[in-house]
């Protein structure tokens, strides 16, 4: 019998798990306060601005021109295949109205341009930055350096 009392006694004892649960909630106390220094810049970031006014500029005197839609037939007349385009310009406010006098001017250029690509150069992704590059050089040759500042495409369907 008293071998019975002595192998209850010998069985060991189960550890606590309190220091296991006080070193996860300290792991996640400290993770998140780190993280919200790091996030806030109080940690390895940029003094935040005394004012949101000071670092925000007047806009540009600058005005939009829209241009008028336009459909165009690309390749044979068989092939059936159109591009719609549709931009807008972006002038100095001070040449607005001569830019909207020649608009027809460059509507003209543009459906000449336009019609003169390849209907396999326009499947590729960069097809309509080379385009719209293209584009406003030949805009801004029509209207005059420093007249038209940016060509934005609005509308660029191809079907």
């Amino acid at each position: 019998m008293a071998d019975a009392d002595m192998s209850q006694d010998a069985a060991p004892k189960k550890k606590s798990k309190l220091p296991l649960i006080l070193g996860l909630v300290l792991f996640l106390v400290l993770g998140g306060g780190g993280f919200y220094a790091v996030y806030s810049g109080l940690i390895l970031g940029h003094a935040p601005p005394e004012s949101e006014a000071e670092h925000v500029g007047e806009l540009p005197a600058i005005a939009f021109v829209p241009l008028e839609p336009v459909t165009i037939t690309l390749g044979d007349v068989a092939s059936n295949t159109h591009l719609r385009f549709a931009a807008q310009l972006e002038v100095n406010l001070a040449y607005q109205a001569d830019v909207v006098l020649l608009t027809p001017r460059i509507l003209d250029v543009l459906n000449g341009y336009l019609r003169a690509v390849e209907v396999s150069e326009l499947g590729d992704p960069n097809a309509l930055v080379r385009l719209r590059s293209q584009m406003l050089r030949r805009i801004q040759i029509v209207t005059g350096e420093g007249r038209v500042r940016d060509l934005l495409v609005t509308e660029f369907v191809l079907n």
